[in-house]
Formats: C-alpha cells, sequence, structure tokens
C-alpha cells in the first residue's frame, strides 16, 4: 500500500496537530501523513485507553519521526476535545457518524454530527494557537441524487452548489453533513482569526489502517463481492475517491498557505456494475462479482431489500454523477490514482483478512 505523498507540502511542525475521530478511516490515513512528516498529533479519540482500538495508530508512530499522543474526545460532549486542541495550530475536525440504517436520524446522525462541529469549532475560538480548521464534509452537502447533477452548472457539480434535497426523512446522512458544514461556515465566518477549508470528498474506498474498519464503504464493498449481486448489479451512479488520495488532500488543506472554502475530492466517476467489472479484470471468477445489470424497474420493485427507498433508485439509477474536482487539482494539488487500483487494493486486504480470521 503505497502512503500519500506529500510532496510539495510544508508541514509546520512547530506546533501539534489535532486530529478529531482519530481512529477512523479517513482519519488513520491522515494521522500516519502527519506522523511520518515528523509532525506531533494530538489524536483525539473515545476510548485512548482501548489499546486494540488505538493499535494501528500506536504502530503508525512506532515507524514515524512523529509524536503521538492520545486524548479523549466525544462529538456528544461539550468541551471535550479543548484538552487535544490546546496549543495546536492546525485542527482536522474528521469525526462523524456514516451510517445509512439508523433508528432516530435527528439523534443517530443530525445531533452527533451538526453537535460535534459546533463544539470543536467553538473550541478552536477559545484556543488562541490555532490559525486553520479543516472539516471532512462530503459531496453529500452538494448533492442528493445522481439526477440533480444534470441540473447543476453545464452539467457537472461544483463547490457553489448546495444539497437541498435531503431532510431526516429521506437521506438523512446526507442532510447531516449538510446542516453540519453550514452550522461550521457560519461558525468560521463570525470570526478572522482562524481559516476554515471544507474537504467534500465522493465515496471513500481504499484500505484501511484500522483491523475492522466500520466505514459504510466497507458494507458496500461486502455486498459487491459477496454475491448479493451474482445474479446482477444495479447501475448506481457514484463517485468515489482513495481515502490515500483523500487524507493527502486534507493535509494540504491544513497547511498550503492559500487553501480556501470548499473543495469536491472525488477521483472517478462510476456505478456498482462497473465497479464489479473492474474487480472481475482483476480477481477473475474466485469472486461472485456481477457480469450484468439489473433492470432499473426489477431494483426498484426489490429496492427495500436492499436497505434504499424507491425514490433513490429513481434518482440514483442511470443518471450519471458528474462533478468538477478542478479546484482541488489547483489548490490543493491533489492527485487521483485509477480506480481499479483503488478497488483491488481494498479488497485484496478485505480478502487477506478474513482469511486470517
Amino acid at each position: 500500500m503505497t502512503d500519500p505523498d506529500l510532496t510539495g507540502i510544508a508541514i509546520d511542525t512547530t506546533r501539534p496537530v489535532l486530529v478529531t475521530g482519530a481512529t477512523g478511516y479517513v482519519a488513520g490515513w491522515i494521522v500516519k501523513g502527519l506522523l511520518d512528516a515528523g509532525a506531533t498529533v494530538h489524536a483525539a479519540v473515545r476510548e485512548p485507553g482501548n489499546a486494540a482500538k488505538v493499535a494501528h495508530l500506536t504502530a503508525a508512530a512506532a515507524s514515524a519521526p512523529g509524536t503521538l499522543k492520545l486524548f479523549a474526545g466525544d462529538l456528544m460532549q461539550p468541551g471535550s476535545y479543548a484538552d487535544a486542541m490546546a496549543g495546536c495550530g492546525v485542527v482536522f475536525h474528521t469525526a462523524s457518524p456514516f451510517i445509512r440504517d439508523v433508528e432516530d436520524p435527528q439523534r443517530d446522525l443530525v445531533d452527533p454530527a451538526v453537535g460535534g462541529t459546533r463544539d470543536v469549532l467553538t473550541t478552536a475560538n477559545a484556543v488562541d494557537t490555532v490559525t486553520r480548521v479543516v472539516v471532512t464534509s462530503s459531496c453529500a452537502a452538494i448533492y442528493t441524487d445522481a439526477a440533480e447533477c444534470a441540473a447543476a452548472p453545464g452539467g457537472r457539480l461544483t463547490e457553489d452548489v448546495w444539497n437541498t434535497t435531503a431532510s431526516l426523512d429521506y437521506e438523512p446522512y446526507s442532510f447531516s453533513k449538510v446542516e453540519a458544514e453550514k452550522a461550521a461556515w457560519s461558525i468560521a465566518d463570525a470570526q478572522d482569526r482562524w481559516r476554515l477549508v471544507v474537504i467534500n470528498p465522493s465515496l471513500v474506498i481504499g484500505p484501511s489502517l484500522q483491523p475492522s474498519p466500520t466505514s459504510e464503504s466497507f458494507g458496500i464493498m461486502r455486498q459487491l463481492i459477496g454475491g448479493q449481486m451474482r445474479i446482477g448489479a444495479p447501475r448506481v451512479s457514484l463517485g468515489a475517491v482513495d481515502v490515500r488520495d483523500l487524507a493527502r488532500a486534507h493535509i494540504a488543506a491544513g497547511f498550503l498557505p492559500d487553501a480556501e472554502g470548499r473543495h469536491i475530492v472525488s477521483g472517478a466517476s462510476s456505478d456498482t456494475l462497473d465497479m464489479g467489472r473492474q474487480l472481475r479484470e482483476h480477481f477473475g471468477s474466485s469472486l461472485p462479482l456481477p457480469r450484468n445489470a439489473i433492470p432499473k424497474w426489477l431494483f426498484k420493485a426489490v429496492a427495500p431489500a436492499f436497505g434504499v427507498s424507491r425514490r433513490y433508485v429513481s434518482g440514483n439509477v442511470g443518471h450519471p454523477f458528474r462533478a468538477d474536482n478542478g479546484k482541488s487539482r489547483r489548490s490543493l494539488g491533489a492527485t487521483y490514482r485509477p480506480l481499479k487500483e483503488s478497488l483491488v487494493d481494498m479488497v485484496t486486504q478485505m480478502l487477506e483478512r478474513d482469511a486470517a480470521e
């Protein structure tokens, strides 16, 4: 697995850097990149004393010139990031729930996403060493359904577009990302001491540093390679970005002097069938990967069995995902590896871990 290439990014190691949600899928690679660059990383996690949950972070620190310091932090406990932020120059706020199947969208998604963001940024207001905050938002804060791409300026999503269709009743995860990012900009715009930079990734794929990742991305990949789509895959359109490329974009957003505003970070436009076909080119018939597309009408009929609504099928099957990643390339120097490389690295790691259990 190749690490994020931080060439061209001058990382200030004179002050610590805070990463919230540090045990997460994306955050793990951000922490590793910073440690490899020699930074002191304040990693805020829910259970700093749980050696198993932070083992991948301590392993990264053991072979890096940087220093790892663990702190307790909880999205639902106001003020819990104050100790971790003390003395820090840059804050990476990645902590936010990424789950689709929840009992109470307000309680389980919106409250922690918005409340955590407000708490972290309010704390930044009180810590005078902080000069920049990088918030991990999502393309979900820009759109809900792929059909909306065609209505965007030039038929392509840009950073000027905001999601206006998600709600607590329809795609509440997307709604939580909209509300959290709006809260971030509201707090940032009310002060002028530190700068907010936002990263808006599409679906994150690629290998994890965690031994048992919980990101929804892995659930999607399990469905793809596990035989549920053997007969056929719905052509659900989506964007995708490698987690290592995304980590680099975050670090660039934290340290490049001119970085500002929102950034769509997405390396490929694809769909579930296309992903299956690219994996088949590598794995052949060793995995029960889909060969054919399920007709849209049929997928709509069985959609609840896949945990999605018929409205979602209408808006995302047969409508290509199109987004302009030009700003990330120009302003952050972002580069994107081929989709197939990311998929193969991710699935290879998953299979190796399954075999070892």
